[in-house]
């Protein structure tokens, strides 16, 4: 009997993998509840395994740092931005919806749009870098291996196959995500681990760099460096409800911590390519063109390989949880629908992006907006958890995504104006702070010119959100029946859910 049961489940899961998903934000049923830690750590790995990250791996050697002052960077940056996303992953099973929607508790319900907006930004960069640099990568293999220079028509051709197939990934959805990641994982490690093997021979580990420092200084570049490398694990901060929504509660929670900081750990495989093969390349600005150009020709067809599963694995990861998430600020608009319009406005940023901005230039500046907005909301998010003691009502967070108000967390007009007063100050401080090539803040020399806005932005939205609730209390209601941890609750009432539309 066990047996037979096994085979059906094995079979309706077959059925999920190639059937188009149908949810929504709305709590993942209980029967459905089936992925495991591994499952997101495969969909974390999976989504970070690829050249985008590769491309982020070569930036510390652009910036004018040798090999090893690169990867202590890189590993410093990649470390500490796994620590604070891990947190990330308790709200999907707790919740059963994504983290924007679950950023309701602590924003308001209403509020949680800031947690869409950085959803939205994070899925542009992120695709777009995605389908840049793998098409980039495509067309310089088959340029090598074929010998022709099919200029702006071939790379064209390359962005739409991959933007195209990563949308048809993330319409079908999370089942279908799942198993395209299991085939990238597995594949995208192999071929870099052959890459290794393809440029040790010129592979100089004592190289100083090519010159000069982006900053004028070793410090501020070597902090510009592991600010590029954290922010690949804070990008993934709104995303990974998206996955982990589908395990169940019981997981014990220090399984569910260990798969994103397990897999941004793991990333150190891809960024470590990035910066090894960097040093070989004559520019590493050029960096796809000199890798292309210098790669064994035999190593040109893993370069298509990585290129094309390693886009589509990143671009889905990003893609997806926006649409999941835009759906729920339209009603109108179903999943599919909205990933649909998401993916459509995607591609045309990503051909003017390549064709008309500067590729390059583009990344570093979103890298950097992504690092100093999301941050101080996981911040936010996080000391919320801690001083609620992780105590939740899933349905009162759907309040307005069903067309309703009131309920929980409501709070005023519903926007929980403390984690708003705390977030865009934390924000703002860490945008006046930067230090990059191309946001500089009033503020940049702060520090003798390195770059502090992180801390600042941390330190900030901590602080300012730790004394606002302390000196405002929430209602008691959201802190359950253990109450609250450090800080007071207040007797005032919530109010009670009610329609506002048809």
């Amino acid at each position: 009997m066990k047996t037979v049961k096994t085979a059906r489940t094995a079979r309706a899961a077959q059925q999920r993998v190639i059937d188009i998903e149908v949810h929504g934000v709305e709590p993942i049923p209980e029967a459905e509840r089936t992925s495991t830690p591994w499952d997101l750590f495969r969909l974390s790995f999976g989504g970070a395994n690829t050249f985008a990250t590769i491309i982020l791996g070569s930036l510390p050697i652009a910036y004018g740092l040798g090999f090893v002052p690169a990867m202590t960077a890189t590993l410093a940056g990649v470390l500490l931005g796994a620590l604070i996303l891990a947190p990330m992953s308790l709200f999907g099973p707790k919740n059963h919806t994504n983290n924007a929607v679950s950023s309701g508790a602590h924003f308001g319900v209403v509020g949680r749009i800031v947690g869409s907006f950085l959803s939205l930004l994070t899925a542009i960069a992120f695709f777009s870098i995605s389908v840049w640099v793998s098409g980039d990568a495509l067309v310089g293999a088959v340029q090598r291996l074929f010998a022709v220079d099919g200029g702006d028509l071939l790379r064209g051709v390359a962005y739409g196959i991959i933007a195209v197939a990563t949308l048809v990934v993330c319409i079908y959805g999370y089942r279908f995500m799942l198993a395209v990641n299991k085939v990238a994982v597995v594949t995208c490690t192999a071929v870099m681990l052959l890459g290794f093997f393809a440029y040790a021979g010129s592979f100089d580990p004592g190289f100083a760099g090519h010159g000069g420092y982006v900053l004028g200084e070793f410090w501020p570049t070597w902090v510009l460096a592991a600010l590029t490398a954290m922010a690949n694990p804070i990008s993934f901060g709104a995303f990974l409800g998206d996955w982990s929504r589908y395990i169940p509660d019981a997981v014990p929670k220090p399984r569910v911590l260990a798969a994103p900081l397990g897999a941004q750990l793991a990333t150190l495989l891809p960024f470590g390519f990035g910066v090894s093969t960097a040093t070989l390349v004559a520019d590493p600005n050029s960096y796809i063109a000199g890798l292309t150009a210098i790669s064994p020709l035999w190593y040109a067809i893993p370069l298509i390989v990585v290129a094309l599963i390693g886009g589509l694995s990143t671009g889905t990861t990003a893609l997806y949880g926006t649409g999941l998430d835009f759906s729920s600020m339209f009603p109108r608009l179903s999943r599919v629908q909205a990933t649909a319009l998401v993916g459509s406005l995607s591609v045309v940023f990503i051909f003017l992006g390549s064709f008309v901005l500067n590729v390059v230039s583009s990344i570093n500046a979103f890298v950097t907006l992504i690092l100093l907005c999301t941050s101080p909301w996981m911040m936010i998010m996080m000391i919320g958890y801690w001083v609620r003691r992780g105590y939740y009502l899933p349905d009162d967070l759907q309040v307005f995504n069903r067309g309703q108000r009131g309920g929980t967390y409501w709070f005023a007009r519903g926007v929980n104006w403390r984690a708003m007063a705390a977030w865009l100050p934390a924000t703002i401080t860490g945008l006046l702070m930067a230090n990059t090539p191309l946001i500089i803040g009033p503020l940049a020399d702060i520090a003798g010119g390195v770059d502090v806005s992180l801390i600042a932005t941390l330190i900030v939205a901590g602080v300012l959100y730790l004394a606002l609730i302390q000196l405002f209390p929430e209602p008691r209601a959201v802190f359950g029946p253990a109450g609250p941890r450090l800080v007071r609750a207040s007797g005032r009432p919530v109010a009670a859910i009610a329609d506002v539309r048809s």
